[in-house]
């Protein structure tokens, strides 16, 4: 049974020959009824203010448990993310050395091929020279045989006389 500062103020004691006396039982009891009063009224702020507490240490732990699930799903976006990254740079590399790999073997078939074109045109080099010197060889003999044909006709002609008189 809870004891209100009411019931204390209102209790009635039977009276004794000899008892206490009546005005410092009453006394006694306004004071302990104030007390208990006091100490209600503060135990009742005391709920209160717990009760405050306890909501706001709830929500606080509502908004740690929210933060450290951002937190994770942050990690976990950012971790997804480098990964991504690092793939697409892995893919991007390897294209590049792909490509790389493509135009050297381009180039070295270019090479071989302009490296056969010129050695081509070498030959063709030596063998137009060769007809040539061969052409300019029929030509002298050709000349050659002219100039004696030329020679013997001249020999035996009076125009011989004309043309050598010069």
């Amino acid at each position: 049974m809870k004891i209100t500062p009411l019931d204390i103020q209102q209790r009635e004691f039977k009276g004794r020959f000899r008892g206490y006396d009546r005005e410092e039982v009453q006394a006694f009891l306004r004071s302990v009824s104030q007390t208990v009063e006091e100490m209600i009224k503060e135990n009742h702020a005391l709920k209160e203010h717990a009760d405050k507490l306890y909501q706001d240490v709830t929500e606080l732990r509502k908004k740690e448990t929210t933060l450290n699930e951002l937190l994770v799903t942050t990690q976990t976006m950012a971790e997804a993310l480098k990964e991504t990254a690092r793939k697409e740079a892995d893919l991007i590399l390897r294209e590049a050395e792909m490509k790389a790999e493509d135009l050297l073997k381009s180039a070295h078939v270019d090479f071989r091929t302009l490296q056969r074109d010129l050695l081509d045109l070498r030959k063709e080099r030596v063998l137009a020279l060769e007809k040539l010197r061969s052409m300019l060889q029929t030509f002298a003999k050709v000349i050659e045989m002219e100039e004696m044909d030329m020679n013997s006709l001249m020999g035996d002609s009076p125009l011989k006389n004309i043309a050598g008189g010069r």
